[in-house]
């Protein structure tokens, strides 16, 4: 047999799917809830722009690198701000999803573990905009930060007081960042590949883009990977079984005749 192939999605997985209309519903639901449920605590502008002041002054006590010097890299090319603003307005959403079909398709118990996480993590996410508007960097002057989709393209936001999609003074946490480093767990944790670390690239990219952007600070990402540990901590992955070949190998050795005097 051969080793390198995964039984254990046969026997972690083995679960039957859940019903797809409900899960449909139900991760729709988790992405109306994330793209609307922020406008509830839309407005805010002043006391957004007081945290973000404070929020850029505790990463300089911290000494956090200046979010000006990965922006700096992006301008260096009009071409690479605009892939970056790209990435940020185009690959969040897919990613996600096209994670969680996977998932589903392929390794139906690991689906329900992170459906759980994403929802879990969403769900918090919500609430903190109530208790902490946050104005991005590149509303804020004291930044000296460009707002690159504004100035390169493309943009996904619009003039803050007539955009009625989104809130933009939910900077913290970012789940732009959150979803990505789950996206990378996800894969590492429902795979054997000796390549799947490689996965991490993708939280790594995302962490980059928004930061460059000027979409979001470093403890907006912080902030985000906290709150993923604390719902990993409590949500556990399903446990593999072990693998054919170690199946295997007890079962040859314990049929295996003892030849007396074989070894003389």
């Amino acid at each position: 047999m051969n080793a390198r192939t995964e039984p254990a999605e046969k026997g972690t997985d083995a679960i039957a799917r859940p019903p797809l209309v409900r899960e449909l519903l139900l991760v729709a639901g988790l992405f109306l809830v994330y793209k609307f449920g922020r406008q509830l605590a839309t407005g805010h502008t002043g006391e957004a722009l007081h945290n973000a002041r404070h929020v850029w002054d505790l990463e300089r006590t911290l000494r956090l690198p200046n979010e000006g010097s990965v922006q700096s890299v992006l301008l260096h090319s009009d071409t690479l701000v605009h892939l970056a603003n790209t990435f940020y307005a185009t690959v969040h959403f897919p990613a996600t999803v096209a994670f969680l079909v996977w998932l589903y398709l392929r390794r139906p118990a690991h689906y329900v573990w992170a459906r759980r996480v994403l929802a879990t993590v969403t769900s918090a996410a919500l609430v903190l905009p109530f208790v902490f508007p946050l104005a991005p960097p590149r509303m804020l002057a004291a930044t000296g930060l460009v707002d690159t989709a504004k100035v390169y393209g493309p943009s996904v936001y619009g003039p803050p007081t007539s955009d009625h999609l989104s809130n933009q003074f939910a900077a913290m946490p970012s789940l732009h960042f959150g979803w990505a480093l789950m996206v990378a767990i996800g894969l590492i944790v429902a795979t054997r590949s000796r390549w799947r670390w490689l996965w991490l690239l993708h939280p790594l990219v995302t962490l980059m883009v928004i930061v460059g952007t000027a979409n979001h600070y470093w403890l907006d990402a912080i902030v985000a990977t906290a709150m993923l540990g604390v719902a990993l901590a409590f949500i556990h992955p399903p446990h593999r079984t072990a693998t054919t070949a170690d199946r295997v190998q007890p079962q040859l050795a314990a049929e295996e005749p003892v030849l007396v005097g074989a070894g003389r």
